[in-house]
C-alpha cells in the first residue's frame, strides 16, 4: 500500500463582482484582438474527422459566434494572471469557444434536435474554393494524427496546456465550465502524447493563414446538365439498391467517397502503392517493417487492393475496425508500402504499412461482406520487434507473416521449458498454424509462443490479441536480453499464465527479470521473486506485476501490480513487493523482498518492523496490511507496489 499524504492549500480570495461578469462591448474588444488564437483553439479541438475544409470554416463560425446575446450582463472565468489571461473579456470568449467547440465533435442522437455548432456553418461560406492550412513537416503530421486518436475533451485539455500554458488546475476548472463531465480523464488520456507544445503554432494549425483551391471546375461548367445527370443518377442508384448481394460498386464495403484531392488519390491508387525488393533489407541500414518486400499470392490483384485502400479510408458500417491504444484509424497520408496480399485459409488478406501503423484488411472469399479493418503501431520498431505479424487467426489458431530476415520458425510451450520445440514449415514467410494463447479458456495448462531464428539469434514472440505479437525478454532492465538457454526458459515458465492480465493492450516488449530470492521461515524451501514489466508502443500504459513463485508451485502468485509506474524499468530499474504467506507449519508471515540496491526494508500498519538488506520476514496473523517502504544504498527512498 502506497501512503499518500494530502497538502493543505491556502484558499484563494473569492473574485470580486466584477472579475464575474463582462459586457459585450469588453467580450467583442477580446475577440478582435485575439481572433487568431481563438480560431487556432477552435481547430485544434474540432474532431478532424470533419475535413480540413469545414474545419476551418467551423472554428471560424465558432469563434464569430462567441459574443454574449445582446448587451446584458454575462458570467465569465476569474483571470488568474495578467495579460491576455487575465482579461475577463477574454476568458468569455475562449470559454464560449472551447464549449462549441466540443459540442462539434458530438455524435448526432436521433432522439434529440442537433445543437447549432453540430451542424455545417451557414456563414462563413467560400463557394467554388476548398481552404485549407499550409502543410507542416512530418512531426506536425504525426501530432496531429495522435490528436485524432484522442477524445474532444482530452485535445482541448492538451491544447489548453500548450497553447494557453494553463497548468493543470486552471485546465479542469475551465473544462469544467465547457461542460466536460470528467476533465481528471481528459487530464490522464492528454498525457497518452507527448509534450510537443511549440508544435501548436504551426502553419499547419493556422486556420486564419490558408491556401485555397477549386472545386469540380467541370461541373460548375455543365451547370445547365445537373439536373438531367442527377436524375440519371437516382435511377442508377434505384436500380443498384434493388440488387440482391452487395451490389456492383468497386470499392466493396468502403462508404461512399466524401472528398477528393491528389493527395487522397495517389493513397487510394493500387498502382501507386510502395513494394520494395526482395534484397532490400541485406543492404539497407534498417531493419524494420519499411523493409519487407510484398509477398503472397494476390499483389497483382488490384480489384482486391483497391477495395483493402478504399476500406482503409473510409470503412463502411459494416466493416469491423479495431485499433491497439493510441493507434490512429485514419486513412493513410499517401501511397503506403504493400507487405501481403494473398489467400490465408478461407479470406483474402491485405497488410499494409504507412510508416507508423500496420494496417490489415481481411474479407471473405465469397464477397466482401463481414470485412474487417485492423491497425496497429509500430513505430519506432527495431530488428526483435519488426520480426512477425499476425496474418490470420482461425479457430483457435494463428499463421504469421514473418520477416524476410527469419531463416526459422518454431512453437514452443513457454509452460514446459523441457519439451523442446515444434518446428513450423515457412511458406512464402507464412508460418504454419500454431496455437495461440488468446484462444485458450479455463485453466492456464499450455501458453504457445512463436520461436524464430535468424543470423543473428533467437527470438521468442507471443500472441496478445494484436497485429503485432509481443517480443518477450528477460534480465535486470537496461541489460535485457533474450528468452535463450534453459535458465532463462525456467526463469519465465511460472509467469508465462500472467501474460494474458496484458492482452488487448498496445504491448511492445514483456521483461521478466527475477530480482531477489528469499529463504522461507519454517524451513520451507527458497522463494523467488520476478516483476514482469510490459512496455506498450505508445509510451504510457504500462504494466507492472510482482510475482512471487514457492517451490514446487507451478505457477507465481501475483504480489502486487501498478501502472504507469518507472518501477522494474530502464529509467528505474528497483522494485519493492511484498505478500501475506502461510507456511507449511500453518503459520502467517509478511514477506518481503526489494531489487539488489535496497539497503533495508520496514512496514508500518497492521504490521511494525524494519530489517537491514532487501529481504524481510516477519511473522503476523491473517489479514493482516501494511505498508511498505525501503532505502537504496544511495539513501532515496522507495515505495512498495500496491
Amino acid at each position: 500500500m502506497l501512503n499518500v499524504q494530502s497538502q493543505d492549500v491556502a484558499p484563494r480570495p473569492a473574485p470580486s463582482p466584477s472579475d464575474l461578469a463582462v459586457d459585450v462591448e469588453q467580450a467583442e474588444a477580446a475577440l478582435v484582438e485575439h481572433y487568431p488564437r481563438l480560431v487556432r483553439l477552435a481547430y485544434l479541438v474540432l474532431p478532424p474527422s470533419l475535413g480540413r475544409n469545414r474545419r476551418v470554416v467551423t472554428a471560424h463560425a465558432l469563434t464569430q459566434r462567441a459574443l454574449p446575446r445582446g448587451r446584458a450582463q454575462a458570467p465569465a472565468i476569474p483571470a488568474r494572471s495578467t495579460g491576455r489571461n487575465g482579461d475577463p473579456g477574454y476568458a468569455f470568449v475562449r470559454l464560449q469557444v472551447l464549449r462549441t467547440a466540443l459540442e462539434a465533435g458530438l455524435p448526432l442522437k436521433r432522439t434529440a434536435l442537433p445543437r447549432r455548432s453540430q451542424l455545417p456553418p451557414l456563414l462563413p461560406q467560400v463557394w467554388g474554393l476548398r481552404l485549407f492550412p499550409r502543410s507542416g513537416g512530418a512531426d506536425e503530421l504525426a501530432l496531429d494524427q495522435r490528436l485524432s486518436a484522442l477524445s474532444g475533451p482530452a485535445r482541448a485539455a492538451y491544447v489548453l496546456r500548450g497553447l494557453e500554458k494553463l497548468p493543470d488546475g486552471d485546465v479542469a476548472k475551465v473544462l469544467t465550465a465547457a461542460g466536460c463531465e470528467d476533465p481528471q480523464d481528459a487530464l490522464r488520456e492528454a498525457d497518452e502524447v507527448p509534450e510537443q507544445y511549440a508544435l501548436l503554432d504551426s502553419p499547419e494549425f493556422d486556420p486564419c493563414s490558408l491556401h485555397a483551391r477549386p472545386t469540380d471546375l467541370m461541373r460548375r461548367r455543365q451547370h445547365t446538365r445537373a439536373a438531367l445527370a442527377a436524375a440519371a443518377a437516382v435511377a442508377v442508384c434505384g436500380v443498384l439498391f434493388g440488387l440482391p448481394g452487395d451490389g456492383w460498386a468497386p470499392d466493396g464495403a468502403a462508404a461512399p467517397a466524401y472528398a477528393q484531392n491528389p493527395a487522397a488519390e495517389a493513397a487510394l491508387d493500387p498502382a501507386k502503392l510502395l513494394r520494395v525488393a526482395p534484397t532490400a533489407w541485406t543492404t539497407s541500414a534498417r531493419t524494420d517493417f519499411s523493409v519487407w518486400p510484398a509477398r503472397g499470392d494476390l499483389t497483382g490483384d488490384k480489384a482486391l487492393l483497391r477495395r483493402a485502400l478504399a476500406v482503409w479510408a473510409r470503412p463502411g458500417e459494416s466493416v469491423q475496425v479495431s485499433a491497439t491504444p493510441g493507434t490512429p484509424s485514419g486513412g493513410p497520408s499517401g501511397p503506403p508500402q504493400l507487405l501481403y496480399a494473398g489467400t490465408v485459409d478461407s479470406a483474402r488478406v491485405v497488410m499494409l504499412y504507412d510508416g507508423l501503423r500496420i494496417a490489415r484488411y481481411a474479407e471473405p472469399k465469397s464477397g466482401t461482406k463481414g470485412a474487417a479493418l485492423d491497425f496497429a503501431r509500430v513505430d519506432g520498431a527495431d530488428r526483435s520487434e519488426a520480426n512477425a505479424l499476425v496474418l490470420d487467426r482461425a479457430d483457435g489458431n494463428v499463421r504469421y507473416l514473418t520477416a524476410p530476415w527469419v531463416k526459422q520458425a518454431a512453437e514452443r510451450d513457454l509452460l514446459k521449458p523441457a519439451t523442446g520445440t515444434t518446428a513450423l514449415d515457412l511458406t512464402g514467410g507464412v508460418t504454419a498454424p500454431l496455437a495461440g494463447p488468446a484462444a485458450e479458456s479455463g485453466d492456464c495448462t499450455s501458453w504457445k509462443v512463436l520461436q524464430l531464428t535468424d543470423a543473428t539469434g533467437t527470438r521468442l514472440s507471443t500472441d496478445l490479441g494484436e497485429l503485432v505479437p509481443a517480443h518477450l525478454t528477460i534480465g535486470r532492465p537496461g541489460a535485457v536480453h533474450e528468452v535463450t538457454g534453459a535458465p532463462a526458459l525456467h526463469t519465465w515458465a511460472p509467469y508465462a499464465c500472467s501474460l494474458a492480465s496484458m492482452r488487448s493492450a498496445g504491448v511492445r516488449t514483456v521483461n521478466a527479470w527475477a530480482y531477489g530470492r528469499q529463504p522461507l521461515p519454517d524451513a520451507s524451501g527458497v522463494a523467488d521473486w520476478v516483476c514482469t514489466r510490459a512496455e506498450t508502443w505508445r509510451g504510457g500504459g504500462t504494466r507492472v506485476l510482482a510475482q512471487f513463485h514457492t517451490p514446487g508451485g507451478a505457477y507465481g502468485a501475483v504480489a502486487a501490480k501498478a501502472e504507469n509506474v518507472p518501477a522494474c524499468g530502464a529509467k528505474d530499474p528497483h522494485v519493492l513487493a511484498g505478500v501475506l504467506w502461510k507456511s507449511e507449519a500453518k503459520n502467517w508471515y509478511l514477506l518481503a523482498a526489494g531489487s539488489p540496491g535496497t539497503s533495508s526494508i520496514s512496514t508500518t500498519g497492521g504490521v511494525s518492523a524494519s530489517t537491514p538488506g532487501s529481504l524481510l520476514a516477519v511473522r503476523t496473523k491473517q489479514g493482516m496490511r501494511a505498508e511498505l517502504a525501503g532505502t537504496l544504498e544511495d539513501g532515496r527512498q522507495i515505495s512498495g507496489l500496491h
